[in-house]
């Protein structure tokens, strides 16, 4: 999936860890991700909140699409950060899921936690692979 996903791999996202219904990925605060207060944008938090819900809900190798999300900022990720992004599932129900990410800085401290709703729709991710069964 991280091949054909151009946005995540611009942005320098890396994935850490993946597994049916959880992701890890990070990323680096860079410049060009500083808004007018420098500190990141949080488009930016956003994004990498928002890839680790796609990798989570998509690992069950059955192609599944946001419906919706939210996100609170707690406090600002900074020049350099290195941001952490842990998806865990919460609940899987027929094509329907809800998945919370939380977003640490390299100390450990949260910057943002964010909640994505996900459906499933047909198709898989990687043809020939056969879908995990939901755990």
């Amino acid at each position: 999936m991280l091949a054909a996903d151009a946005a995540t791999r611009g942005l320098g996202i890396s994935v850490d860890a993946i597994g049916p219904g959880h992701a890890k990925l990070s990323m680096t605060v860079r410049d060009d991700m500083l808004n007018g207060h420098k500190t990141c944008h949080g488009g930016f938090l956003f994004a990498l909140a928002d890839s680790a819900f796609a990798f989570g809900c998509n690992a069950y190798n059955k192609v599944t699409v946001a419906q919706g999300c939210e996100i609170d900022y707690l406090r600002p990720g900074r020049l350099n950060d290195r941001l952490t992004a842990e998806c865990r599932e919460q609940a899987l129900e027929g094509r329907s899921g809800v998945y919370d990410v939380r977003i640490t800085n390299q100390d450990g401290a949260t910057v943002a936690l964010f909640r994505g709703k996900s459906r499933r729709i047909k198709g898989v991710i990687v043809p020939g692979l056969t879908p995990d069964a939901e755990e």
